[in-house]
């Protein structure tokens, strides 16, 4: 019997694509696992986790742009000491340069004063002054590195894994691998501020080759985040109900007859999540509520930080709501006068990290206190990062360079040595000091997905006869930061 044949047979007498996945079979498929059919028919369901998960929900702040970290986090007085002179050649070995703006004399900027914190005595500068309370509760990867020294590629390295497009993202991995905790919801939100899409767009929350159902849904910044969330108003819950169940109807049969179509099978699913986001989705981005004191905790009663903070605090309104990642790309704030539009701080490092630093400051670590308050911080990690670091010799006199050799990333939230540094770089922090302590972006993938109870190993999916995973042929856990 053909393949048409068996469809036409299964759908005349009533078994249809429903009936045959709960049998274990797929027109057009053949016979597959239970667990599989049941995902043909939601692929959205929860699944289990490889081991009991330390976390159930990651916030991952990008800031885009790639902050000098060597100005907030890496307090280096070999550097200050240097500042001005020429880059010993010692600091070099072993990385290439040619392809940057050329190596200038070593800098440090006049303004930036040092103070330790907490009882970590962990470094923070004088940019960062609300974050620098929550210091016990942070976990610093200090000898962070990557490949490539361009914003677009390396962010889509941070994001995929990957140099090139076609991967999935970190967060469409973890939607694929556990499925959604709440329905009514998207499990994976990509979030924003400013007036534009984040550099390189989509491609960083893209599902890749993976169903299209388990890509990132990219909410708005300002007051209404989602696009047609509101029903129109001359149209009833009836209409739309039974417009919905046609199309349903319709690409029902489209799916039994392409049954590889993910593209389809995602509509289906995405047009089913939308009629329930409207009674649920309101609720959760809605801030309007939230009190005076909350408001204030995240920054909304500053204009630099009002847009960052107005994200940051919906992140929380998410994962109290059991979306699982929710991936927060820094903007810039609203009306700010300056070319650059982020913290790619290349000449005048210190106008606009001064800028940046205080529209991120107080609403991350507003974010930290209202997670711990909460109890949520335990079940939650925050993931705060960048697509590579900043050199220590400068720039245009006054800026820095790209750094894919050495520079600073922190986490917190549960399962971490909370207050615990980890590596190092280098006396003036341009490479890092031991290089098998080197933490490249596989690692940090690996990592997070050991939080969320899952082994990058063994969480796989067949791309065209290859069993590839979020890691690619890469990455280790990094151990010596877990509880």
């Amino acid at each position: 019997m053909s393949n048409d044949s068996r469809r036409e047979f299964l759908r005349h007498t009533g078994l249809g694509v429903g009936g045959a996945a709960m049998a274990g079979f797929i027109p057009g498929i053949g016979h597959i696992q239970a667990a599989s059919a049941a995902e043909l028919l939601d692929p959205l369901a929860p699944k289990a986790a490889h081991f009991p998960a330390k976390i159930k929900s990651v916030i991952w702040l990008h800031q885009n742009g790639a902050p000098s970290t060597l100005d907030l986090y890496d307090y280096k007085p070999e550097l200050a000491k240097l500042a001005g002179q020429e880059i010993p050649a010692s600091f070099l070995k072993g990385i290439k340069t040619s392809t940057q703006g050329g190596v200038g004399k070593l800098f440090v900027s006049p303004k930036r004063t040092w103070k330790q914190h907490g009882e970590s005595g962990a470094w923070f500068s004088d940019l960062l002054p609300n974050l620098a309370q929550h210091a016990d509760k942070m976990t610093f990867i200090k000898s962070s590195t990557t490949v490539g020294a361009t914003h677009d590629i390396s962010i889509l390295k941070l994001n995929t894994g990957d140099l090139n497009p076609g991967r999935p993202s970190l967060g469409a991995w973890i939607t694929y691998a556990l499925g959604s905790s709440n329905p009514d919801l998207p499990p994976y939100v990509v979030m924003y501020n400013g007036d534009r899409e984040p550099q390189a767009g989509s491609v960083n929350w893209s599902s890749g080759f993976l169903p299209a159902v388990y890509q990132g849904t990219a909410f708005r910044p300002g007051p209404s985040p989602i696009l047609y969330l509101d029903r129109p108003d001359v149209r009833a819950p009836q209409q739309q109900r039974a417009s919905l169940d046609l199309l349903k109807r319709l690409n029902s049969l489209g799916a039994q007859r392409y049954p590889a179509d993910t593209e389809l099978r995602a509509r289906l699913q995405s047009y089913e999540l939308a009629d329930r986001m409207q009674a649920a989705a309101p609720a959760a981005v809605d801030i309007s509520k939230e009190t005076d004191v909350t408001k204030e905790l995240y920054g909304l009663n500053d204009k630099t930080s009002q847009s960052y903070g107005e994200v940051l605090l919906r992140a929380r309104r998410l994962v109290e709501r059991g979306v699982r990642f929710v991936q927060v790309v820094s903007g810039f704030p609203e009306g700010a006068d300056t070319d650059r539009q982020s913290w790619d701080a290349h000449n005048d490092l210190d106008k606009n990290h001064g800028l940046m630093a205080k529209m991120v400051d107080k609403p991350i670590a507003g974010l930290l206190h209202d997670l711990k308050e909460r109890g949520l911080l335990d079940s939650t990690l925050v993931v705060w990062t960048s697509e590579f670091g900043r050199t220590s010799y400068g720039q245009s006199g006054n800026g820095r360079d790209h750094n894919p050799w050495g520079y600073t990333q922190w986490l917190a939230g549960g399962g971490l040595k909370a207050g615990f540094t980890y590596g190092e770089t280098d006396e003036v922090g341009l490479q890092v000091a031991d290089k098998d302590k080197a933490v490249d972006t596989y690692d940090l993938h690996a990592t997070v997905l050991q939080l969320v109870g899952l082994d990058h190993l063994k969480t796989t999916f067949l791309n065209s006869g290859r069993s590839e995973r979020p890691t690619v042929v890469y990455g280790k856990v990094i151990k010596d930061i877990l509880a």
